[in-house]
């Protein structure tokens, strides 16, 4: 009788067995042994790599990195996880007289130490206990499965271990293969726990996948019925995400103006803002973003100008020196950052060329002063600022070639 139940529940259970050998086959077995992924072992690296082994703690590369490595590309910004407590971390780290900085993100298992001149961001497995739409209360786990789960995007849930193991409880991988984004488990739910998932969304859509509108039915609705949840969230960290998408975002866009600037800038690293001011007609756009999303003054004041100057400051094409509106512009502002301003407007306007061009100038000073003109019997304060610039304009059509004697003998046969 047993071995007759043996045998007829036998192809059931060999059946669930070859299942648990191909998953751990697959999630255990696959090496990374690409350049881009050998690249990232730095001294730094591998003295972090052994101290963890050193003391019995589980560490593995996390997230986007896994993502970009397994596309082939060196992640710009490595982050690691590990089984290991933030105070295990740091009794290691002091023991081994390693310097940690950073401790902000300490409360929510982030310990950032410094080693070789390099920067290591280490998070402890976590599980999140309660979420409000913008914040977690986490808990701190040794299960790299649970970890995973409270992640965003399968293809953003996988682990990499150092000798190349890719760890993928969610298939990432055939996600990223197949040009899927997907969220972990239940949109709604991924969703709820962080309203600022939408735009992630939509920002590895817009990367990853080939086809404009094969999203999953399913995802759509959930993204509708909790969109109004971005309601909550702060500005800066929208301001965050949204310039993530600009940056990401593919030269073909629908809106004229951005299809047109998204090709003048592609492959020559432009600013989110400069983007995004091909979207804006007016200065005002500019100022209501600032109002929402509280954007850095830097990135305001770039934006204001781009908007301001990009139909008015271009290229002379009736003289030898098609840079000189620029370079005067440039000497007429005098402010510090105004090198770099006109460098934006330059690749927005795709004039490549004018750019590198630009890019290797140094502003000339001007060789005249107030005080040197004093010296040739003017005292009136008022006289002198007229002087100096019917000077500086002489100067400018000189290419900024004219010296202080020939300026200031402009001075007396005036």
């Amino acid at each position: 009788m047993l071995r007759c139940l043996y045998h007829w529940h036998r192809p059931v259970l060999s059946c669930r067995w070859n299942r648990l050998c191909l998953l751990k086959q697959y999630l255990f077995t696959m090496k990374l042994q690409s350049p881009e992924f050998q690249s990232l072992f730095t001294e730094g690296l591998k003295n972090l790599t052994e101290l963890f082994v050193k003391e019995n703690h589980e560490l593995r590369i996390a997230g986007g990195a896994v993502r970009d490595l397994l596309n082939g590309v060196k992640p710009q910004d490595v982050d690691f996880a590990t089984t290991a407590t933030p105070t295990q971390m740091k009794e290691m780290f002091q023991s081994a007289g390693i310097r940690m900085i950073n401790n902000k993100g300490e409360k929510h298992g982030t310990i950032t130490a410094r080693l070789h001149e390099e920067n290591f961001e280490i998070t402890t497995l976590r599980i999140d206990v309660t979420t409000d739409g913008r914040h977690a209360e986490v808990e701190f786990t040794t299960d790299w499965q649970k970890d995973a789960e409270r992640r965003d995007l399968t293809i953003n849930s996988m682990f990499l271990g150092f000798d190349g193991t890719l760890f993928d409880y969610f298939n990432g991988y055939e996600d990223l293969k197949n040009k899927k984004v997907r969220f972990v488990g239940h949109a709604k739910q991924r969703i709820q726990e962080d309203y600022l998932r939408i735009l992630r969304y939509f920002r590895f859509y817009g990367r990853i996948v080939d086809k404009p509108g094969d999203h999953d039915a399913e995802t759509l609705e959930a993204i509708a019925e909790n969109a109004k949840g971005l309601a909550g969230i702060s500005g800066e960290r929208i301001w965050v995400e949204l310039k993530k998408i600009l940056v990401g975002l593919p030269p073909n866009a629908s809106l004229e103006e951005f299809d047109k600037v998204s090709k003048n800038v592609e492959g020559f690293s432009p600013k989110p803002m400069t983007l995004l001011a091909s979207l804006f007609k007016v200065q005002d756009d500019v100022t209501k973003l600032d109002l929402r999303l509280k954007i850095a003054k830097e990135e305001k004041n770039l934006g204001l100008f781009i908007v301001k100057t990009r139909k008015d400051l271009i290229k002379a094409t009736d003289s030898s020196d098609p840079l000189k509106p620029y370079q005067d512009f440039i000497i007429d502002s005098r402010e510090p950052d105004a090198t770099t301003r006109v460098c934006e407007l330059l690749k927005y306007q795709g004039e490549h060329c004018l750019l590198k061009e630009m890019q290797q100038w140094s502003i000339p000073p001007f060789p005249v002063s107030g005080h040197d003109i004093r010296k040739v019997g003017i005292s009136s304060g008022k006289e002198i600022g007229a002087l100096l610039q019917q000077l500086r304009e002489q100067w400018k059509k000189s290419g900024y070639q004219m010296e202080k004697d020939e300026l200031l003998s402009y001075i007396k046969k005036t």
